[in-house]
């Protein structure tokens, strides 16, 4: 059976289109396939799994040799499991930059797209077959776009992506608003998680020159609770990025509705970081950055030293 997963510290968007890609495998190409995460979703992939009436799927633990498998909302190799190239990979369906690194045993179908969610490439790839689709796929669908987006919010929104959640709200008869405000409440309660989890929540590898960082990112409609733990936050750093494998840590507060990020600043290096890429003067241990949003569109692609 195939294995369809995403990447690891899997959000919405990593956590729904497993499901969505193994339904249409299955169900339409009549090709046993399996949704599984590499890792527990957050909050808000919690919350739209429960809203559509799934259950978690299986965190994979192992992948032996030759395992069928296809990837979805990554490409990179350090955001999937050791192993992957010993994995039979059949396809890759994503929107984020080409990486490199993955190795597959034969030629496979490939789909990237400069789109902001994996999932409204799926409504493409997918078609008139969606039409047989059950409710609960067609609603995460629209909740990975909702997150990927911000509720289009986000830099990298396309305007296919906003006409693929606006005809999957009109077939589902949802309140796209009322909607992603349930999804970002449930993505903002982040009083359960230690300062580590938080930081490794939904985090991303980068080298800029000779250092390697953590990108975390925690998009939230209430920064203030927070920023409120900075200390606990800014403390935990270190161990955090030691055990990655990284030297800093740099964690983006991204407030949805201010539509802005608050940066922490733990130490001299992501000071210096912070004042060449983004252009700004940093007093004290946090520096707000205006308009800053994406992680992939806004900050990995100008971070220099």
């Amino acid at each position: 059976m195939i294995k369809v997963f995403g990447h690891l510290s899997p959000d919405t968007d990593s956590t729904g289109s497993p499901l969505i890609w193994a339904w249409y495998l299955t169900q339409v190409q009549d090709t046993p396939a399996q949704a599984v995460l590499l890792g527990e979703p957050n909050t808000e992939a919690a919350f739209v799994l429960e809203h559509w009436g799934f259950e978690r799927p299986d965190i994979l633990t192992d992948l032996p040799e030759g395992t069928p498998v296809v990837i979805v909302d990554t490409n990179n190799p350090a955001e999937l499991p050791e192993g992957i190239n010993k994995a039979d990979i059949r396809a890759i369906i994503d929107h984020h930059k080409l990486v490199g690194g993955l190795e597959t045993k034969a030629p496979i179908d490939i789909t990237i797209r400069p789109l902001a969610c994996t999932a409204t490439i799926m409504f493409s790839l997918i078609g008139k077959q969606l039409a047989q689709a059950p409710r609960g796929i067609k609603g995460l669908m629209l909740s990975c776009i909702l997150s990927d987006t911000l509720e289009f919010r986000s830099p990298t929104t396309t305007q296919e992506d906003r006409a693929v959640a606006h005809a999957l709200a009109e077939d589902l008869g949802v309140d796209i608003g009322e909607l992603a405000a349930a999804m970002f409440a449930a993505k903002s309660d982040v009083s359960r998680f230690t300062a580590a989890e938080l930081l490794k929540m939904d985090a991303k590898k980068y080298s800029v020159g000779d250092k390697t960082f953590r990108i975390s990112v925690l998009e939230t409609t209430a920064p203030a609770q927070v920023l409120a733990r900075k200390d606990e936050l800014i403390a935990a750093m270190p161990e955090v990025a030691a055990a990655d494998g990284a030297d800093e840590v740099m964690l983006f507060v991204i407030d949805i509705l201010q539509e802005e990020a608050t940066l922490l600043v733990p130490s001299d290096t992501v000071k210096a970081v912070t004042e060449k890429s983004f252009g700004v003067t940093v007093e004290g241990d946090q520096v707000v950055l205006p308009g800053v949003m994406s992680r992939k569109k806004q900050i990995i692609p100008v971070l220099s030293l």
